[in-house]
């Protein structure tokens, strides 16, 4: 389900490097398509930049270097990922027509097809496939008035995009696309859990630091997704100030011994678990279909505490998934020891290298 905002089209990738620009974290990632698999060659975690608004070109730049050599890879093929509040994502019907001719429509018109006036923006479209099977006078004739398809429509402002273009090439790095975060773990769960994200009806969760995604998948189509701004910050700031202790003691009683706080969790969790319930009832009444999983990923994924308070409000299994379970591991013997700890993190990094390679 890739959506690169910026691609270097028609170029041969065998391995690539992936990054998402977390607002605590980065998460990288160095993939390698190895025979009829990728493998996953490195990874890392990074403090984030510290900035007020936004990361200027130069400080972005002087931060994917240090990314790139953590890494320590050959290529310089990048990946990155835009944020939620920097990327706009809507599921449209727009006319058959090729991609390339798509944007320039979302361009000059976005209000008609996106409901918003957004200038100053750059679009790409994902056609999502028909899962019914094409009649013969169904078949699409150049000049056909009125066919339309559905699409997955992306769009972020230019500024962004061109600027973190521009800081990975002053980093001495070859910007090869940006791929919305909220994309991200779609991709990875498509190559992950192939036959579940093909079959079933599920709920991708994606708890990050300050916002949680949610995306409902129906048999592969992503139907209906929602940015909730509860993320796992407010979940460590409000341990710390129920527990009068400090913000780094929380973080780690939120992961190492949350059944110790589990009343105090409960409060700080249960706002999420409603605004994702709201968002679930309002899809099996649209489609008229239940939601049968609920998959979740983030670092606050890693606590088994917080995946059963969300199970209790959901009323939905929950459980934690593995965005490199599918991927070779040809990781250095220290990383392979910490990577099932480190990888409900790398969805993103893993959906963004996926999008393109």
């Amino acid at each position: 389900m890739a959506l690169p905002l910026f691609s270097l089209q028609g170029k041969k990738k065998d391995q690539l490097l992936a990054v998402d620009l977390g607002s605590r974290t980065t998460k990288a990632i160095h993939l390698q398509s190895r025979g009829d698999g990728l493998a996953l060659m490195r990874y890392a975690v990074l403090d984030a930049p510290v900035f007020e608004k936004a990361p200027s070109v130069e400080l972005l730049a002087d931060h994917l270097k240090s990314v790139a050599a953590a890494l320590n890879a050959k290529t310089k093929l990048i990946s990155l990922s835009i944020g939620v509040n920097d990327a706009v994502i809507r599921s449209v019907e727009l006319p058959q027509l090729p991609v390339g001719d798509l944007r320039q429509i979302l361009k000059n018109n976005p209000r008609a097809y996106l409901q918003q006036d957004l200038p100053n923006h750059v679009f790409d479209c994902y056609v999502v496939p028909s899962r019914q099977p094409a009649k013969p006078t169904d078949k699409f004739r150049p000049g056909t008035v009125g066919a339309k398809q559905k699409v997955l429509v992306a769009g972020a402002k230019s500024q962004v995009v061109f600027g973190l273009q521009t800081a990975a090439k002053n980093a001495g790095l070859v910007p090869d696309s940006v791929v919305p975060s909220l994309i991200g773990p779609v991709n990875a769960f498509e190559v992950a859990m192939p036959e579940v994200f093909a079959k079933e009806v599920v709920a991708l969760v994606d708890i990050g630091f300050k916002n949680s995604t949610i995306c409902l998948l129906q048999e592969g189509e992503l139907i209906l997704s929602r940015v909730v701004g509860i993320g796992g910050d407010k979940l460590t700031e409000g341990l710390a100030e129920a527990l009068g202790t400090s913000y780094a003691e929380a973080e780690g009683i939120k992961i190492g011994m949350p059944q110790e706080v589990q009343s105090s969790l409960e409060l700080l969790v249960s706002p999420l678990g409603r605004e994702l319930r709201a968002l679930i009832d309002f899809f099996e009444h649209q489609q008229d279909r239940q939601v049968g999983q609920v998959f979740v990923c983030g670092g606050t994924a890693r606590s088994d505490c917080i995946l059963q308070i969300l199970q209790t409000e959901l009323m939905v299994e929950c459980k934690r998934w593995n965005p490199v379970a599918s991927l070779q591991l040809a990781l250095a013997p220290e990383q392979v020891a910490e990577i099932e700890q480190v990888a409900p993190q790398l969805a993103v990094a893993v959906g963004c290298a996926t999008a393109t390679l």
